[in-house]
């Protein structure tokens, strides 16, 4: 399994000097919560934005490192506004992986819990799925890309 941290807000940290959330070119959130699993994972931080500023070019990397991946099985940190944009991308090039996109609606840094919860979601639904697809893990959720979507009212993802 390849975990492929792109920011969004799951990563978001305070800049106590603009005083604004900012998506830093790390992934000190992902690995902070991979350092209490015992099992070893690779990690690659690829984008470092948040989700409305990504564009075709961002997607087609990502894609372009899956499919020059040896792994077939794949957890990508992404934010919530666009994740369902990068779903479709991705579903459209691949039938032969397991992709699982997961964010936060609060940045790690704010909500520790929501973050832990959607990224351990989705490492153990990816290990688990025998099902080649691309899926979203939020809100309590893991299911095909297609049927799950962002409430921008109610700030949650919901089965449709």
């Amino acid at each position: 399994m390849l975990i492929l941290n792109s920011g969004g807000t799951f990563n978001k940290r305070y800049n106590k000097v603009n005083g604004e959330l900012e998506v830093p070119y790390d992934s000190q959130a992902v690995e902070s919560i991979l350092q209490h699993i015992d099992a070893p994972y690779d990690m690659a931080g690829v984008i470092f934005k948040d989700s409305l500023e990504m564009d075709a070019n961002d997607r087609k990397m990502l894609a372009s490192i899956i499919m020059e991946s040896k792994d077939d099985t794949f957890v990508i940190v992404h934010g919530t506004d666009t994740m369902d944009k990068t779903a479709e991308f991705l579903n459209e090039i691949f039938d032969d992986r397991k992709i699982v996109l997961t964010g936060a609606m609060k940045p790690f840094e704010i909500d520790k819990v929501e973050a832990t919860l959607n990224f351990g979601m989705a490492v153990g639904f990816a290990k688990a799925c025998e099902k080649n697809g691309v899926y979203i893990c939020m809100s309590g959720y893991v299911e095909s890309w297609d049927k799950l979507v962002k409430n921008h009212q109610q700030g949650r993802f919901e089965l449709v």
